[in-house]
């Protein structure tokens, strides 16, 4: 059983307002959704800006921002209501959560993940008070859940659902989740956990995951308008993360210890490796992950390998 708040209407509203500023935008443009608040909005901004390279300006209460030097038009929208819209076809590509993605499935047919973004990962869990000790989601089936997931909290809770327990009596809000426990409004939430700093300061814990989320980069796969431009799109979003993630190191090794040393730096793909003056010794290039690099020259130079 689910039942809506007022809240509900804020996002119908905001839906039209973008929907009547969408009329001037140029016929020829690929239309991208991107969440025009919350937690992805400022990593969604430095993805499109440094990673893709749009140079855009988004004006003052305005929601769409026109690319100066790419083809493509930037619809600012409540991350809930993204993955609706490139569902339906309004919008040719998006950045949401697959949070979102399972709150909208019914009307997700025509909808495509293109790829994983890698930022704003957190868990959506069913949480309740630390002082009531529940170990099983099973143990707030029939008792009262609010959330913005409605949806997936629904199907979550069917399956411990039994002629004892009733029906889940699940109460959507837009915000503020966590406080609804504390001022008596539910015996348990659906939310996001990313650090738990949230949830904890409202009394409340982990009482079972019911999914990991991360942003991804959506597509209407029916839409065939803008493949060009969309697959330029993730192609520069996949060199971004490949310079964000990895760097080249290069260095000199004896031949009888290459196979060694292409074990330690296999690379992202290969290793580039050519032949030196001096007799037996060659030069690898090679990508590795920022993160590794340390500990990778120290194993090289234990090989015997120079920088």
């Amino acid at each position: 059983h689910v039942t809506r708040s007022m809240a509900a209407t804020d996002n119908q509203r905001s839906r039209s307002r973008s929907m009547g500023e969408m009329a001037a935008i140029p016929p020829t443009n690929m239309l991208l959704g991107v969440p025009k608040k919350g937690r992805l909005f400022d990593k969604c901004s430095k993805l499109l800006q440094e990673g893709v390279g749009m140079e855009y300006r988004k004006p003052d209460r305005v929601d769409v921002a026109h690319c100066s030097n790419m083809p493509v038009t930037l619809v600012f929208l409540p991350a809930h209501d993204i993955a609706t819209y490139v569902g339906e076809g309004n919008v040719d590509m998006g950045i949401t959560g697959l949070d979102v993605i399972a709150e909208t499935e019914p009307d997700n047919e025509d909808l495509e993940v293109v790829m994983e973004l890698g930022f704003g990962k957190c868990m959506l869990a069913v949480q309740g008070p630390a002082t009531d000790g529940y170990t099983s989601a099973s143990s707030l089936a029939g008792q009262r859940i609010v959330t913005s997931f409605p949806l997936v909290a629904a199907k979550f809770f069917k399956q411990f659902e039994s002629a004892g327990t009733g029906p889940t009596k699940i109460k959507f809000v837009s915000g503020s989740v966590e406080a609804a426990c504390g001022l008596g409004l539910a015996d348990g939430i659906v939310d996001l956990v990313e650090t738990g700093t949230t949830m904890r300061a409202a009394g409340l814990e982990i009482v079972e995951k019911i999914m990991d989320t991360q942003a991804v980069l959506i597509k209407n796969k029916r839409n065939t308008q803008h493949l060009e431009i969309a697959e330029r799109i993730k192609k520069r979003i996949e060199g971004w993360h490949t310079a964000t993630k990895y760097q080249m190191i290069q260095y000199n090794i004896e031949k009888v210890n290459l196979d060694k040393a292409l074990a330690i730096t296999p690379g992202k793909r290969s290793p580039t490796v050519s032949a030196l003056e001096e007799s037996g010794w060659l030069a690898v290039s090679s990508l590795v992950k920022k993160d590794e690099a340390a500990k990778i020259m120290d194993d090289l130079q234990s090989i015997g390998a120079d920088s």
